[in-house]
């Protein structure tokens, strides 16, 4: 079985981790976050995949190389601009043949079963079929409406009361026959062009409501978050990369810290992400922050839906707390 992992977006909201790579190239725990979704394919049978890469493409080649190392190989394909999810697919169509095959967003990290997912998709016959999970935080997540096991439509955001509604998880199984629906060489996504097109012409969407966890990496708030409770689940609350050294008398705690990290005793840093090569001195105290060098954003534009930074000696510091 083959696969797409879409892996071209910019990560805006996750500057100034995002300022020398994309977003599925960010480190969580050690290992690329589109690494997560190459291993959760290749666990379920996927032996070929294909990335789609625009923003900073290296950095999402070095992350995954071959893809050997994640059970599976891996493909690459360009995009000059920006194409959408189901343009994505257009632009790498030459790359499938007539078997079903996945499409999976490259910034999850999830351990829903997809062969149930692929047997909902065989037995109700589906053109596609949406994993789907229950929004019980009503967080903001576009809810998707279902009838007798099959997508209606894509909706607004959450009500505050009420069912709980189902939200995409951004994994979906596909018939080739998909790309009937797909326009050709321009900017499109499935959600709002190709599924109502097809649910219209009387296709039938599945909906598969997955249950287990499933993160979604898009703001830095999450990104801490997230890998803090990977962390709790491994029993430790620190994680500290390659490189990276905790003087004795320094106080951290709740915090991730990248390669090549002093944390010099005396300092403290509490539910803080400390990027790459930096050194925290004595007396220096993070809280609830991310910490990156100062160098690595000199001369860059804040991107339109970062958070505000400021730069602080030889550090860009964000807050946490806005």
């Amino acid at each position: 079985m083959k696969a797409m992992i879409l892996a071209a977006g910019y990560g805006e909201r996750l500057w100034p981790l995002t300022a020398d790579r994309t977003k599925p190239a960010l480190p969580v725990l050690g290992k690329p976050l589109v690494g997560y979704v190459a291993e959760y394919l290749a666990g379920y049978g996927v032996s070929e995949a294909i990335v789609n890469l625009h923003h900073r493409p290296d950095s999402v080649r070095a992350s995954l190389g071959d893809g050997e190392r994640f059970g599976l190989k891996l493909d690459y394909i360009h995009e000059p601009v920006i194409l959408g999810t189901s343009g994505a697919l257009d632009n790498a169509r030459d790359f499938f043949d007539d078997n079903t095959f996945v499409l999976v967003n490259g910034k999850i990290i999830t351990d829903i079963d997809l062969s149930w997912a692929l047997e909902t998709h065989r037995r109700t016959k589906a053109l596609a079929t949406l994993v789907l999970k229950r929004n019980d935080a009503r967080e903001r997540f576009s809810v998707v409406e279902t009838r007798d096991g099959l997508v209606q439509r894509f909706g607004g955001m959450p009500a505050a009361s009420g069912d709980v509604p189902l939200m995409f998880t951004g994994i979906q199984i596909l018939e080739p026959r998909i790309f009937e629906y797909i326009p050709r060489g321009v900017f499109s996504h499935t959600t709002t062009e190709v599924y109502p097109q097809a649910i219209a012409r009387g296709e039938r969407i599945a909906a598969h409501v997955g249950e287990g966890t499933w993160y979604e990496l898009s703001t830095l708030r999450r990104y801490l978050d997230i890998s803090l409770a990977l962390l709790k689940a491994e029993g430790r609350t620190v994680y500290a990369g390659t490189n990276s050294a905790i003087d004795d008398g320094a106080a951290v705690q709740d915090s991730i810290l990248w390669n090549d990290v002093v944390i010099e005793s005396g300092a403290t840093v509490s539910r803080s992400i400390i990027g790459d090569a930096v050194r925290v001195t004595r007396g220096e105290r993070w809280e609830d922050a991310v910490v990156v060098r100062a160098e690595l954003v000199a001369g860059q534009t804040p991107p339109q839906k970062a958070l505000k930074g400021s730069q602080i000696g030889d550090k860009f510091v964000v807050s946490l707390s806005q």
